[in-house]
């Protein structure tokens, strides 16, 4: 214990060392595409905390409900706390209500939960950015959808992507698309592939995002039946096919 008079070198220099915010869990790259007969999302499993790898088999896909799924790039505890109040809001309202919510009032609260999370995001904490997948029932169309930090909503017709690994990849989709056709008009099996492909190419360039060679990524599967997640064989052979 140093004697009440004396000063380590930063104060006698007058260095202030800056703040920084405690450190967080993260999750890193999502996908959701098109094909044409839903969406299909993928997320690799790794979860860092700084250059720190934490955890591999973190969960980012979590249906909400047989028609809406999100999945998760951020801090993935308070991402997975909000994803949870979600879920019991939507059971709530049918609860109350006898009918189920609507597909935009969904996407609503969505926007709001993450409006409510901007206190934690100013105090350097608790940022997380979902996409979601929804399917509404009224008018018989699916929605890909990605936010902001403040909760805007931005409906993309095709595709979706967030995480860090996600910016190395984001040309791929509209390559994809010009060589191959839109997303909606292709097959889960295509579309499987290719974002299998991209997930890939976003773990070689950033290293916070998790492969797959030793570890399966999640993949869930929404059709007009509901949400799904996809096949532990079906996954595994097209892994093969991929990383041939």
């Amino acid at each position: 214990m140093k004697p009440p008079s004396a000063k380590t070198f930063a104060e006698v220099v007058g260095f202030q060392a800056p703040s920084v915010a405690p450190s967080e869990t993260h999750g890193t790259t999502v996908l959701a595409l098109r094909f044409d007969k839903g969406v299909i999302l993928l997320a690799d499993r790794r979860a860092t905390m700084g250059n720190l790898i934490m955890y591999e088999h973190a969960e980012k896909i979590l249906p909400l409900d047989d028609a809406t799924v999100v999945a998760v790039s951020g801090a993935y505890a308070r991402s997975l706390e909000i994803s949870r109040y979600l879920r019991h809001a939507f059971k709530y309202y049918e609860r109350l209500n006898l009918v189920e919510i609507s597909s935009e009032g969904k996407l609503m609260e969505i926007s709001k939960a993450l409006q409510g999370n901007l206190p934690a995001v100013a105090d350097g904490v608790g940022l997380f950015l979902p996409i979601a997948a929804a399917y509404d029932h009224k008018t018989d169309r699916f929605g890909v959808y990605f936010f902001d930090a403040a909760g805007a909503r931005f409906q993309s017709a095709d595709y979706a992507c967030a995480g860090s690994g996600s910016e190395r990849i984001r040309g791929v989709f509209e390559y994809l698309i010009r060589s191959k056709g839109p997303w909606a008009t292709r097959s889960l099996d295509e579309v499987l592939q290719d974002g299998l492909m991209m997930l890939d190419i976003a773990a070689d360039m950033d290293s916070a995002t998790g492969g797959f060679r030793k570890i399966l990524p999640s993949v869930f599967v929404l059709t007009k039946g509901g949400v799904e997640e996809l096949s532990e064989k079906k996954l595994k052979d097209t892994v093969q096919k991929v990383l041939a």
